[in-house]
């Protein structure tokens, strides 16, 4: 019951607040009172509990919520089927999809040569789709990552930036190094870049190449163009996979020149072994008032008639 309902009871507050039932525990029987919608909706919700709990899984504010959120929502999936699945271990950590769309998300990329995830920043496409990655590699399915973004916001000021071309394009690339730190340690990091078994690289490196037995990631994919796009998808080889995450609400290409995120949706549509995923604000997975900022950006651009009048980062 401990585990069930928190220290101090402070997971069944949560609970209780977000409901309009009145909850009583007696030693190890619940007791649930209220309108019947809602009360039939907390029972699924400690039922849920109860699943994760024989799993292993140990409850905390954020899966609570993330319950709640699932049942309110009337999801057909079981949240303890999403919060029990898991993209990557390390170190005894389990880096798991926390919403719906981030489980259909997973299974895509499990299910799929190349898969697209479009969606608004804090989502956890990178993350989610990097430690997929990881997980291919430590399985031996791959015999190689490779992560790459364009530095579109560099264009031609690249070369007024100051150092080598490793140290100009390196800020466009931190990200895609500061989540494999979360899922490596610095040691075996450093030999795999070494030895190339791990590669971060711009996305004009990827031309001309063919890339076998590899999975790759191709990052801020709203910044390509459609040319570009064409030449990332046909780099793919034998045994590899690929996943492509974008929000194109966010597109930084110069004026008259059409994202290859939004083209590429028209053009593989119906393609077998192509998957695409929309993720939207209620799988933000930052602090909970991100979520509440990217949801109300949303009703605004909406509201004001445009896709995405507004960037974010």
């Amino acid at each position: 019951m401990l585990s069930l309902l928190g220290t101090g009871d402070s997971l069944l507050r949560i609970v209780e607040q977000a409901f309009n039932v009145e909850i009583l525990v007696r030693g190890n029987q619940v007791t649930v009172s209220g309108p019947e919608t809602e009360t039939s909706q907390v029972l699924r919700v400690f039922d849920e509990f109860v699943k994760l709990l024989d799993r292993g899984y140990e409850l905390d504010e954020s899966s609570v919520r993330a319950t709640i959120d699932m049942v309110q929502g009337d999801h057909e999936s079981s949240p303890a089927d999403v919060l029990g699945d898991t993209a990557l271990r390390h170190r005894g950590r389990l880096i798991r999809p926390k919403t719906p769309g981030q489980k259909t998300y997973l299974d895509a990329i499990r299910q799929n040569t190349v898969v697209f995830a479009i969606g608004p920043a804090g989502t956890g496409k990178t993350y989610l789709a990097m430690a997929m990655a990881v997980e291919a590699l430590q399985r031996k399915e791959v015999n190689r990552i490779i992560l790459t973004r364009p530095a579109v916001e560099a264009g031609e000021r690249l070369g007024f930036l100051p150092g080598t071309l490793y140290e100009k394009i390196d800020p466009y690339l931190r990200p895609l190094f500061d989540a494999l730190h979360d899922m490596m340690d610095a040691e075996q990091l450093t030999l795999l870049m070494e030895r190339g078994t791990i590669e971060v690289a711009p996305l004009a490196y990827m031309r001309g190449r063919t890339l076998n037995d590899s999975f790759i990631v191709l990052d801020e994919a709203q910044n390509t163009t459609a040319e570009q796009m064409k030449m990332f998808l046909t780099r793919l080889g034998f045994g590899s996979r690929a996943v492509v995450t974008g929000d194109i609400t966010q597109v930084d290409l110069p004026s008259g020149r059409r994202s290859g995120l939004r083209v590429v949706r028209d053009v593989l549509s119906g393609i077998e072994g192509v998957a695409f995923t929309h993720l939207t604000g209620r799988d933000v997975v930052r602090h909970r008032i991100v979520q509440q900022i990217v949801e109300a950006y949303e009703r605004y651009d909406q509201a004001e008639g445009t896709e995405g009048g507004i960037r974010q980062s």
